[in-house]
């Protein structure tokens, strides 16, 4: 097996040349993937005044886009199944070009809902096989690191709006913009796939001859592991998705509906939590090193509840960007570690199944943080929906009990061993 092959201690200065292009490579694959986000959701103002949307069209196109990539990590299952998660992930990536390309030339709003939808199947095509690749990596190296990847995805997401921001700043045109983003995706994409971990050195692993999975006979290893463990990483992820998602879409008009402030004031909230969930998941791979999994989460949640306590107290609009700004130093880096955790419990193509299996969670997640949370705070206003996920983040620190406990370095235990989340 590659994991066994090429597993490192933490203590070893060098890493195969291989496995480290390999982290590379997905690195850039998750930044590309937040990056294009960005642009897409930062772009939605211009296409809503290109063609004169309405925000409820708006609500609509992204829910669709959430509903969509749960279609599309479904198809990442079964491409990966049938040939591996490395092709699987090129092909998202094309697909995510293609798409964007269609939203940028794109001449009426029916064809740009079609583009969302289309484009939704890509991101969930991408995040799957984005994180079936960061585990194997992962096991390769024998230690934590599947919070740096995320971190990627953090900067992407900064870097794609800030290239809105300038394109804006110089007057270029949508339909440049967003080419010129599709062909940064294109060209990184094509660029680095190759040398993302192939089916022989991730999904490898040794089998009686006639029984290797496929899409048409999946393994059996993975449907046992998806009913009897990974649900309470699914949950878990759901409700940090929720969480990420309510700040995404309801922190700015809290502040601005709320406590009446200026619009420029109220985009500073979401900047403060991505700002400190950026430090978070840079450093959230020592810490985990350090502490272990379930001590990690413990803290990572009860920094959440803190700052989304400040959130709902507020009395003032600073007052409430500081409490999103704690928020964000703790609950990012428990998404990373629900891959992490149920990535242990499996190996091979059965692996690839149950990561994109548990990322179906994080379109659950983003559906119910965008419409419980908007629901409520359409009932009884925005300070009270975000008593929702201040909820959710008590919930995360009761399950924590689900993670190791472990806090040695390069202590994965193998697949199909006694966990944590299996433990009376």
């Amino acid at each position: 097996m590659w994991q066994d092959r090429c597993r490192y201690s933490p203590e070893m200065s060098s890493i195969a040349p291989a496995l480290r292009s390999a982290r590379i490579a997905n690195s850039v694959a998750f930044g590309l993937q937040g990056f294009f986000f960005a642009v897409v959701l930062t772009e939605l103002p211009q296409q809503k005044e290109r063609f004169g949307l309405s925000d409820g069209w708006i609500v609509g196109a992204v829910v669709l886009v959430s509903l969509l990539a749960g279609a599309g990590t479904v198809a990442a299952e079964q491409l990966a199944l049938r040939w591996s998660s490395r092709t699987t992930l090129r092909i998202g990536l094309l697909a995510i070009t293609i798409t964007g390309c269609g939203l940028a030339m794109a001449p009426n709003k029916i064809v740009v809902l079609v583009a969302l939808g289309c484009y939704g199947i890509a991101v969930g095509i991408v995040d799957a096989s984005t994180n079936m690749q960061a585990v194997f990596i992962q096991h390769g190296y024998g230690t934590f690191i599947l919070a740096s990847f995320y971190a990627a995805w953090s900067a992407g997401s900064i870097g794609g709006a800030l290239f809105v921001s300038g394109c804006e700043a110089m007057e270029v045109t949508l339909r440049e913009s967003v080419l010129t983003a599709a062909g940064i995706v294109l060209a990184l994409g094509a660029l680095l796939g190759p040398r993302l971990l192939g089916s022989d050195e991730a999904e490898a692993e040794p089998s009686p001859p006639g029984s290797e999975p496929t899409a048409s006979n999946p393994p059996e290893s993975a449907g046992t592991v998806a009913l009897s463990a990974y649900l309470a990483f699914g949950i878990a992820m759901a409700l940090v998705f929720a969480i990420d998602l309510a700040v995404g879409n309801w922190s700015a008009l809290y502040l601005t509906d709320d406590l009446l402030a200026t619009s420029a004031t109220g985009a500073l909230a979401l900047a403060a939590y991505q700002g400190t969930s950026l430090i978070a998941r840079l450093t959230g791979d020592i810490l985990v090193r350090r502490f272990g999994p379930r001590r990690v989460v413990q803290v990572a949640a009860a920094i959440g509840v803190a700052g989304l306590t400040v959130v709902v107290a507020a009395p003032v609009p600073v007052v409430a960007i500081i409490g999103f700004m704690i928020a964000g130093l703790g609950m990012p880096v428990i998404a990373p570690l629900c891959f992490s955790e149920a990535g242990q419990l499996t190996s091979g193509r059965a692996l690839d199944a149950l990561m994109a299996r548990l990322n179906l969670f994080n379109y659950a997640g983003t559906l119910l943080g965008g419409g419980l949370v908007g629901a409520i705070a359409a009932g009884f206003g925005h300070r009270v929906g975000f008593a929702i996920p201040l909820l959710f983040a008590a919930i995360l620190i009761a399950l924590a009990r689900v993670f190791h406990s472990r806090s040695e370095a390069g202590s994965f235990r193998a697949a199909g061993s006694d966990h944590a989340v299996l433990d009376g």
